[in-house]
């Protein structure tokens, strides 16, 4: 077993978190899609291929379509094709199962790399509970007519107080339904979380610490490579902003264009789609944040997830907030 620790920074690769719609037929508790912020159009196919395009001259790039719900937008399977012919390295497509629209009959395995499926509980009862009554089964249903058709499959899991009681019964869980890849997420405090103040759902570093890289290497003995945020440094370890060393990008159907997704709920974006051209916006935006250099590490933590520090007596804190792009990666060598 090897415990490779990656700066997932993307320093030689370019990625592309695509929003091409808001629109959700769930109304999970924790969803990080803010209507105010982000819009609530669905973009047209032109408009879509137009932005893919203005991306299209980096190297080693990769696209990941998200919503809402993707699978909802009527053109998804256009907006795929669209993607792999202007030269995509990747194309992934995160849901949460109900696969609308027949997608998986509209693209093949040699179009899509992934179709990443959002699952948050090992039992019908804490999944429904933080996704919405039904969907455990339609999730489960949409994974294995995935890997029935051929094509690769992830699962994000996103942990809070409700489920990491769980994550314990994730590995055999995961193992039966054939997926290839797990993805741990730790829960922001963005969009319905920060509207409700559900600060609570946040898991406690010691917690956090304990839980979260035991599961992580479990899940990788049985075979899957497994990631997960690495969020917290000890004082001495150094930190780095993805937004100043990486190339991730954000997009939203109103046109803004993100380089951290802690920014999300804020208008701090620092590119915007106007015209379906892409130009930087004024001062101050999220490029001015990240040249702040603070003992607490992440500044975009520091604001709206202070929940997440603690402090010595002498006012200094005990460890630092890495950036949430930074994961680990455990692999069974």
């Amino acid at each position: 077993m090897k415990l490779k620790k990656t700066v997932s920074f993307s320093k030689n690769s370019t990625n592309i978190f695509f929003h091409i719609l808001t629109r959700c037929n769930l109304n999970c508790r924790h969803c990080y899609i803010n209507p105010k912020e982000h819009g609530k159009n669905t973009l047209s196919l032109s408009a879509i291929t137009k932005w893919l395009d203005a991306f299209s001259d980096k190297k080693n790039i990769n696209v990941i379509f998200l919503g809402g719900e993707p699978t909802l937008h009527p053109e998804l399977s256009s907006a795929i094709k669209a993607a792999a012919k202007l030269g995509y390295s990747s194309i992934t497509v995160d849901t949460n199962g109900y696969l609308f629209n027949d997608i998986l009959s509209k693209v093949t395995p040699d179009e899509v790399d992934y179709f990443s499926f959002s699952l948050d509980g090992a039992t019908r009862q804490t999944n429904n509970m933080i996704r919405g009554e039904g969907s455990f089964d339609k999730c489960l249903n949409g994974i294995k007519k995935a890997k029935r058709m051929g094509f690769n499959t992830s699962l994000i899991y996103t942990v809070s107080m409700l489920n990491i009681h769980e994550l314990d019964k994730m590995p055999l869980f995961l193992k039966t339904l054939k997926i290839d890849r797990f993805f741990i997420q730790v829960i922001g405090i963005r969009g319905k979380s920060a509207k409700n103040k559900q600060a609570e759902l946040q898991v406690k570093r010691s917690k956090w610490l304990q839980v979260i890289p035991k599961a992580a290497k479990r899940v990788a003995e049985l075979g899957i490579p497994a990631t997960y945020p690495k969020v917290f440094l000890e004082p001495d370890e150094h930190f780095e902003c993805a937004g100043l060393v990486a190339d991730n990008y954000f997009i939203f159907p109103n046109g803004r264009v993100y380089r951290c997704p802690l920014c999300e709920d804020y208008p701090l974006h620092s590119l915007v789609f106007e015209d379906n051209k892409l130009i930087e916006t004024k001062k101050i935006n999220e490029n001015d944040l990240f040249k702040l250099n603070i003992q607490e590490g992440c500044v975009m933590n520091r604001i709206i997830q202070h929940e997440n520090l603690k402090y010595k007596n002498d006012g200094t804190p005990e460890y630092k907030i890495a950036c949430c792009m930074l994961k680990e990666e455990v692999i069974n060598s």
